[in-house]
């Protein structure tokens, strides 16, 4: 196994010995490299000796990591690893047709679990990759467990394999690799008793399960032909909380960790408040929106208490926010929070309906340009309009950071909307800083 050599940076230890663009790394200190994982971990030596095949001779280079120079084909070095498994509640199956062909990939690729904190089934992971990943040491790795139940695992995944890669956890834990889990919960199959059942055999595995969080399926208008799911109502999203929270408190007793935390989803389908900063710890699955709100709303407070005054401009504006039918809310709490600091500044706050997916679809994250465009045509927004980045699709797999989800591009909303629209991150003081800045 070799990988392709895109490019060699000039003057680099590798360029002055004659690599070239074309030849293809065979081994780093006789350690075969297949991708990203082996040839970082390899290279980490003070002084490393490479193999290089280069026009049908093995070339022998000795560099270190910084002053090598070598750029591949591809980040990971070969292809990325799809998924085998034909999920019940998969929501790239729920997509409409004629989106781009990147949007109906299903990645399950160990290594962009590591690099990027994506989720992997380990329905598909090879016995080499299992012993790299223990090998290494590779933490965390998070996994998307869904159920400890072997059987309703095959059923849930229809994967024949589902069930019995749950022990590759078992595994892990027992060299010590740290993992955050999660179950995405349907309603009448992996709720209630089996979540129960999968909170207490992942906790067995606890310190190396670092975390568990449940979020709730997303159910888009584009389910034909899909097994039929239900949605969670006000009811059962409280039972969901019922059952982590106590179970979270109990573990917590014993171990000073609560280790099991439902996703925001659930505290507002449900209409209970959610819990206070302490309750998250270290907010340890933020990213799978576990606490986001929370974090948000503590962040706003405690920025604008503590607000320099000086900042203030000198003349009135107006700007805008536009956001998910969920986080609406919130949003609104801090406009109104902005104002009472900053009385020269006016924020309008538009909830988006998701008419693409259906209005199920909550998620800030899930707005189209077309929906965007649609729903605020003919509003006040002001100076600026600000919209969360995660709208904006951007990733390791395309140069484009300006495109919405259905293809509609940054530039024609600004175009069509006649406004100023800005990417922003959760980042409460870039939010401001952006809002503050000089047209």
């Amino acid at each position: 196994m070799s990988v392709k050599i895109r490019n060699v940076k000039r003057f680099s230890k590798c360029a002055v010995s004659g690599v070239c663009a074309g030849d293809e790394l065979i081994s780093v200190d006789g350690n075969e490299i297949m991708d990203v994982l082996d040839y970082d971990f390899y290279m980490m030596g003070d002084k490393v000796t490479l193999e290089i095949l280069h026009k049908g001779k093995v070339k022998t280079v000795k560099t270190t990591k910084e002053k090598c120079g070598l750029e591949f084909e591809t980040y990971l070095m070969d292809a990325q690893q799809g998924c085998r498994n034909k999920c019940i509640f998969c929501f790239i199956d729920q997509l409409p047709k004629g989106m781009r062909k990147t949007l109906y990939f299903k990645d399950d690729d160990s290594r962009l679990s590591f690099l990027f904190g994506n989720y992997i089934t380990l329905t598909n992971i090879s016995e080499h990759e299992i012993e790299r990943i223990i090998k290494m040491h590779i933490s965390p790795v998070n996994i998307s467990v869904h159920t400890m139940n072997p059987q309703l695992r095959v059923k849930m995944m229809k994967n024949p394999h589902a069930g019995e890669s749950l022990q590759i956890i078992k595994r892990f834990a027992d060299a010590g690799i740290k993992m955050n889990t999660q179950l995405v919960l349907c309603p009448g199959y992996n709720d209630g008793d089996e979540l129960l059942y999968s909170l207490t055999e992942l906790s067995k595995m606890y310190p190396s399960v670092v975390s568990i969080a449940a979020v709730p399926v997303g159910l888009t208008k584009y389910r034909d032909g899909l097994p039929e799911l239900t949605p969670f109502t006000p009811e059962t999203a409280s039972n969901v909380i019922d059952i982590m929270e106590h179970f979270g408190d109990e573990f917590k007793k014993k171990h000073g960790t609560r280790l099991c935390f439902p996703a925001d989803e659930f505290y507002l389908k449900s209409g209970r408040p959610l819990p206070p900063d302490d309750f998250y710890e270290d907010y340890p699955q933020i990213e799978n929106g576990v606490g986001m709100w929370t974090s948000f709303k503590t962040e706003f407070l405690d920025y604008f208490d503590n607000f320099d005054k000086s900042l203030c401009p000198e003349t009135p504006k107006t700007v805008s926010i536009a956001t998910g039918m969920a986080a609406f809310p919130l949003m609104q709490e801090f406009a109104e929070k902005l104002q009472e600091t900053i009385p020269e500044i006016k924020v309008n706050v538009y909830g988006i309906r998701n008419e693409f997916f259906g209005e199920s679809i909550t998620v800030t994250g899930l707005i189209t340009g077309k929906d965007l465009i649609n729903q605020l045509k003919n509003k006040e927004l002001g100076s600026m309009l600000l919209i969360s980045s995660n709208m904006i699709i951007g990733s390791y797999q395309e140069e484009s950071e300006n495109i919405f989800l259905d293809d509609v591009t940054l530039t024609q909303a600004k175009e069509e909307l006649n406004v100023n629209i800005i990417p922003v991150t959760e980042n409460v003081s870039e939010t401001v800083q952006k809002i503050l800045e000089v047209e």
